[in-house]
């Protein structure tokens, strides 16, 4: 890329000429990734239908004791390999077992287990990839440059969410599901390309003359470190309690999605069209939201704002929800949702984590990711069928996920100022996450 480019690149998107490369590279590590896994994510919606709509609380339960049982398997990989190698043994193993799903599928195409069980590895294979690819950011940069960068980069994730659909669609007939799995297992060792020539860039141009050499060491400490760092430090806590009800919130949207789909679209190659029609437009309102607007609210109005917005307009969906629950209402209300989360809230609480110790960016920050995350989707999924099982009226489901996405927006807000009062004091030491290596740098 020519000078004359990256002046204009750094013009148009407000940040500095010399981040442009990097700017590159992490938006190409989440564009692989994430059209990997989007190319798949409809099928997954699909066999999740055809368990029946009301065993999604299993399918849930499931997907929360698999991601217990990744954890402190990725606890102990964080823990004994270096830094820089912690992604490229985590999606090296996951384009392992793509490739053995592939061949499942080709063997047992119509295998109900089968499918159930690529439903919920598919489920934790989403948090946890993409909780480590943000980690490596969250190590590699600073709270000044995470305002101006994180943003853009969750463009390479939004425009691989859009183009994931679209090669699924094209390609499905061509080379089928098992297809499918191997080409994204061949897009998972691409992202790991880019995110190792990402932390080369930093290995150039070092924040610290200890930087490099740290990345090159492991972070010791226990497989369960993540959970205990957590449960010590206020700070962690409440990003867990933040997440856990971004969670919530999105489960009863989901199972709402799942009846009314079903509802207006009994055929099941519509839903999958429905599916992913969704997703195009979620993709197409973040890539917007992210290139032209989350940055440059960030710089000048701080990260609460991306905290807080969304919750808010949901607290207004789920009323709207209430008074009409019909499929047009739904769809919108989804749409904001998830179009808000990857253009304000992800890019919001993984500046966050800018501002904790080193080893809390990889273990708490997972176990926050993956446990906590899909714990409140096993526990929400049983909650919401309870409500509607002795409610027996969608409103009063829609009332209580008002009152959790409301409660959401003040964790929101109480995290931004302490996020605010952690970055003027221009020490991670002073998160207290409760571990001798944790203030490691």
């Amino acid at each position: 890329m020519t000078r004359s480019w990256r002046k204009l690149i750094a013009k148009v998107f407000d940040v500095e000429a010399h981040e442009v490369a990097p700017l590159a590279l992490g938006l190409t590590m989440f564009f692989l990734l994430f059209a990997g896994y989007f190319m798949l994510r409809p099928v997954r919606e699909t066999m999740g239908i055809a368990g029946g709509v009301q065993n999604l609380q299993w399918l849930f339960t499931g997907t929360f004791v698999a991601t217990l049982a990744a954890m402190p398997l990725f606890g102990w990989l964080a823990a004994r390999a270096a830094r820089r190698h912690v992604l490229a043994w985590t999606l090296g193993f996951f384009a392992t077992n793509l490739a053995l799903f592939a061949l499942a599928f080709q063997l047992r195409p119509d295998n109900a287990w089968l499918a159930r069980a690529f439903y919920i590895w598919l489920s934790v294979f989403n948090l946890l990839a993409v909780s480590v690819c943000w980690s490596i950011l969250a190590d590699l940069f600073r709270i000044a440059e995470a305002k101006r960068l994180f943003a853009l980069m969750a463009v390479g994730a939004s425009v691989g969410g859009l183009v994931g659909p679209l090669l699924g669609v094209l390609l499905v007939g061509p080379i089928g599901h098992a297809g499918l799995m191997l080409l994204s297992a061949m897009l998972l060792i691409g992202t790991i390309g880019a995110a190792r020539r990402l932390q080369a860039w930093r290995d150039r141009h070092p924040l610290g003359p200890e930087e490099t050499r740290a990345r090159g060491r492991p972070l010791g400490g226990s497989p369960f470190a993540g959970a205990v760092q957590v449960l010590r430090s206020p700070f962690l806590l409440g990003s867990a309690v933040y997440v856990l009800l971004l969670a919530a919130t999105t489960v009863f949207l989901y199972f709402d999605q799942a009846r009314l789909v079903e509802a207006a679209f009994p055929n099941r190659v519509d839903q999958t069209r429905v599916f992913g029609t969704i997703d195009m437009i979620v993709q197409s309102l973040a890539i917007v939201t992210q290139l032209f607007f989350t940055g440059r609210i960030a710089q000048r109005l701080g990260v609460g704002v991306l905290l807080v917005a969304v919750p808010l307009l949901i607290v207004g969906g789920f009323v709207w929800l209430a008074v009409s629950p019909t499929f047009a209402v739904l769809a919108m209300v989804m749409i904001a949702r998830r179009a808000g989360e990857h253009g304000f809230v992800r890019p919001g609480r993984e500046m966050l984590f800018t501002v904790v110790p080193v080893e809390a960016k990889y273990k708490a920050k997972n176990f926050i990711d993956t446990v906590v995350y899909r714990g409140s989707d096993a526990l929400t999924g049983w909650l919401k069928a309870a409500i509607e099982m002795l409610a027996h009226q969608p409103a009063v489901a829609s009332i209580v996920g008002a009152v959790i996405a409301l409660t959401w927006a003040a964790t929101g807000a109480w995290l931004a100022r302490a996020q605010r009062k952690l970055d003027d004091s221009g020490s991670v030491a002073a998160v207290d996450v409760g571990s001798a290596g944790a203030a490691r740098v």
